[in-house]
C-alpha cells in the first residue's frame, strides 16, 4: 500500500478519495487541524509544529516528541489502506513524515533508496531536516536517515506541491 503526501488544502478530497486508515496532520501550533469523518484521535495524528528547524521566538521547530509521535502513530499501520500525510503546503513536515514512516515498516531498506523515491515522486519535497534528525536518533539509524535526505537536497521552490505517493515497502539492503 501506498504513503500518500499532499497540502491541507488537498487533503479533504484525498481523504474522500483514497480512504486511507490513518492520517497525520502535521500544522503551525496557530492553525485549526481539519477534521475528517470517521477518524478520531487513534486514527489521526496532529502534530502542532513550526516547519522550522531552530526554534525561534514563541516559534517551535520539531522536537524529540514530535517525532515520537509520529513514529508511534505510524508504527500499528497494517498497510491494508493507504496512509495519508499532509501539512500546509506538502513539501516539508509531509515528507519528512512520509520518510519516517517507509524508515519504520523497512527497517533494513537502504535509506537513500527511500529519499530517492521521495525525490522521484516529488520535485519539491524538502523533508524537514530537524524531525527527520530525531527520527535517525530515535530509530538507531546512526545518521543514515540524516544522510539520506541530504542527498536529494532540497527541493524546487513552490508554494504547494502537487499530491503524490511513495511506496511503503522497500528492498532489505541490509541484514536482520
Amino acid at each position: 500500500m501506498s504513503i500518500w503526501i499532499c497540502s491541507l488544502a488537498a487533503a479533504p478530497q484525498l481523504v474522500r478519495q483514497l480512504r486511507p486508515s490513518r492520517v497525520v496532520s502535521l500544522l503551525s501550533p496557530y492553525d485549526t487541524f481539519p477534521t475528517f469523518e470517521g477518524f478520531s484521535s487513534e486514527l489521526h495524528l496532529q502534530v502542532p509544529i513550526h516547519d522550522i528547524v531552530d526554534d525561534v521566538g514563541d516559534w517551535r521547530a520539531p522536537d524529540l516528541s514530535d517525532a515520537e509521535s509520529v513514529i508511534k502513530f505510524v508504527h500499528p499501520w497494517d498497510r491494508a489502506a493507504p496512509m495519508l500525510i499532509h501539512c500546509w503546503a506538502g513539501i516539508s513536515r509531509s515528507t519528512a513524515s512520509a520518510f519516517i514512516t517507509a524508515c519504520v515498516h523497512n527497517p533494513d531498506a537502504d535509506e537513500h533508496e527511500i529519499a530517492k523515491a521521495i525525490r522521484d515522486a516529488s520535485p519539491t519535497a524538502s523533508p524537514n531536516r530537524r524531525l527527520v534528525a530525531h527520527a535517525d536518533a530515535l530509530l538507531g539509524r546512526n545518521g543514515r536517515m540524516n544522510r539520506a535526505v541530504d542527498s536529494i537536497g532540497r527541493g524546487s521552490a513552490a508554494m504547494e506541491a502537487q499530491a503524490f505517493s511513495i511506496p511503503s515497502t522497500y528492498t532489505a539492503a541490509r541484514g536482520s
